[in-house]
């Protein structure tokens, strides 16, 4: 699904084909989880192959090396040219792209022996497809904030993720939605929430959350078409009384959800502002020399 025998990686400063690279065993980021990686997505447009705010994606990769002391040696010019060179090699234009920053061996809990950069493209849909989802409310909470870095993205923090997807599958249903660990609306397992009430749109406020880069987009899409937005603390009972909801990621890009637990959002997807923003998204990406139609 992945790869093939012709896929190609970068890998510490080289392209490489990917059946022929290894790993050690022994590596930190392999038994602990201490590694970070970011999601990127590249779209075809009318100018060529595109890569969406691939600056933004390698800042924060930086920021959360930085977070939890892992070298990061690369500058951010440098990692977004090997990007679109990665691409072309492997004949990709609509793309996922992963970057990872993994440490080398090193079985203690010191600080890394060795750090490599690799990045892998594949073609991958909406990570969570493009029908609405029908969401639980997970037995499990995010990270207190003041047990991790909360806005880092690192790979150990995703085993809640997975947990909570699990879980979730298990159940019947398509994705969890996570509280924080004081009870408040936090986010999904790989997405941010918003949802809409009377003509308003709602997100819960940085803090016990990844800050999402689709998220920030959504946040500045929001204000080009003049929607009233709130970000703050928010409960349960504020999402069950809730006229629509979405979730938005760089994997599941925007995507609208039907209902959560036995609640069911009452507004049509075609008429809340989760489409109009899922609209304005896909345009932004897909056609962003286009002048955006805010009316």
């Amino acid at each position: 699904m992945y790869s093939n025998s012709e896929t190609v990686l970068f890998l510490d400063g080289k392209f490489v084909k990917a059946n022929e690279s290894t790993t050690d065993l022994y590596s930190q980021t392999l038994h602990y989880g201490y590694g970070a990686f970011e999601g990127i997505r590249s779209y075809e447009t009318k100018n060529g192959t595109k890569v969406f705010k691939a600056e933004e994606h390698y800042e924060r990769l930086k920021k959360s090396c930085e977070l939890v002391k892992i070298p990061f040696d690369y500058t951010v010019q440098e990692l977004v040219l090997a990007t679109y060179e990665l691409l072309e090699k492997n004949n990709l234009k609509n793309a996922y792209i992963r970057p990872l920053v993994y440490c080398g061996q090193n079985m203690s809990l010191s600080k890394p022996t060795s750090v490599s950069v690799m990045i892998a493209a594949w073609d991958w849909g909406a990570y969570l497809g493009e029908k609405l989802l029908r969401l639980t409310v997970s037995s499990y909470c995010r990270p207190h904030p003041k047990s991790i870095h909360i806005e880092a993205k690192v790979c150990g923090h995703y085993v809640n993720s997975i947990l909570a997807t699990n879980e979730a599958k298990d159940n019947g249903f398509d994705e969890a939605f996570l509280l924080d660990s004081d009870g408040f609306l936090a986010e999904g397992p790989g997405a941010n929430l918003f949802f809409e009430k009377d003509g308003k749109l709602f997100t819960p406020q940085l803090g016990n959350i990844l800050p999402g880069i689709t998220r920030a987009t959504v946040l500045e899409l929001a204000e080009q078409l003049g929607l009233e937005l709130h970000q703050g603390k928010f409960t349960r009972k504020d999402l069950f009384q809730a006229d629509s909801a979405f979730y938005c990621g760089t994997a599941a890009e925007v995507v609208g959800i039907l209902s959560v637990d036995t609640y069911q959002f009452p507004k049509k997807w075609n008429d809340s502002l989760g489409k109009k923003l899922q609209d304005a998204y896909s345009l932004l990406v897909r056609e962003p020399l286009k002048q955006l139609n805010l009316n």
